[in-house]
């Protein structure tokens, strides 16, 4: 059986939630299933996971008090931290870092992965407005490129209120074009180019990216954006960076991520405990089934890309 990884399994404990999102009124309009780490395990166990990269989820760490966000995010890293000693093989973690500000994120990250040794980093598509290839993130990603980090991307909700005005809960369409705006800010204005070291990994397929695939390379043909020979073009960007399966199964989105990307390019993963369990416990049946993908290149999406990329799990699935 092939060895399965969830690289988009999120850890919601009380604390985090509470401290991050209204009880009523939960960022992108669906409340998850409470989580605990054994509730991750026997979902893990009866979908055929064997581990699960944990991360939080939207809106990240983003509080006013800058204190408060800090402590929030070392609370995170710890328990991240915890599980994995405690359910060996079963979780890694990426970590947790309190943005807008840069100072603050790469202090938290040099204890998270120097001290804790977790396995990456998670960031999301826009911090209180500042999205990830804004000129002050620079110094993260200097700091991510040094590292050749592991970047596990997730979107946000816009901050434009005109988008939360339309009836739409953030979740169908918002999440998804935040993620296409976040890639194409990065790559558009060279925060790729000066980052080749460092794997991102981006959630829900890439949101609707890879469809607008043939949109970027007309853009690139015509120049629209700029001369392109530091950055390289979105075509081989795509080549570039992973993907993962997360509430993006369905085989016209495997053929498509397979079509831009390649099968070495995509990782899978579930969104749990946001999809509904039975949902999420299909999702892998649902890549099994596929006829869009070899087995060999269901294997590698699976688990085998992900081994390839994490150090740890290399010692764990040699």
């Amino acid at each position: 059986m092939a060895i399965t990884i969830d690289t988009h399994h999120h850890m919601l404990p009380g604390f985090f939630f509470e401290a991050t999102n209204e009880k009523e009124n939960p960022v992108g309009g669906l409340k998850p299933q409470a989580w605990t780490p054994e509730k991750s395990i026997a979902f893990m166990d009866d979908a055929g996971i064997d581990m699960a990269i944990l991360s939080i989820s939207t809106p990240g760490i983003q509080l006013p008090d800058r204190l408060a966000d800090r402590e929030l995010a070392r609370k995170c890293n710890e328990l991240a931290a915890s599980l994995i000693s405690k359910y060996p093989g079963r979780f890694g973690a990426f970590a947790s870092v309190p943005l807008p500000g840069t100072d603050d994120a790469i202090e938290e990250i040099s204890y998270a992965l120097d001290t804790l040794k977790l396995d990456g980093v998670t960031l999301f598509t826009n911090s209180g407005g500042i999205y990830l290839g804004d000129p002050s993130m620079r110094p993260l990603f200097r700091e991510l490129q040094k590292r050749g980090a592991v970047v596990y991307v997730h979107p946000n909700a816009s901050p434009d209120p005109v988008a939360h005005k339309l009836g739409l809960t953030d979740n169908l369409i918002d999440f998804p074009g935040d993620t296409t705006r976040a890639i194409a800010q990065l790559h558009y204005g060279g925060t790729f180019a000066v980052t080749p070291d460092v794997k991102y990994i981006f959630s829900h397929a890439g949101g609707t990216a890879p469809y607008l695939a043939g949109r970027f390379a007309i853009v690139d043909e015509m120049n629209i954006m700029g001369e392109n020979s530091k950055r390289g073009t979105a075509s081989e960007m795509f080549r570039k960076l992973y993907w993962d399966t997360a509430l993006a199964w369905s085989d016209p989105v495997l053929h498509t991520l397979r079509e831009i990307a390649g099968p070495d390019k995509m990782v899978f993963g579930t969104d749990f405990p946001y999809l509904r369990r039975d949902m999420a416990v299909r999702c892998r049946t649902r890549i099994l089934a596929s006829k869009e993908l070899s087995g060999n290149e269901k294997t590698r999406l699976l688990g085998g890309n992900a081994i390839e990329f994490f150090p740890r799990l290399k010692s764990i699935y040699p």
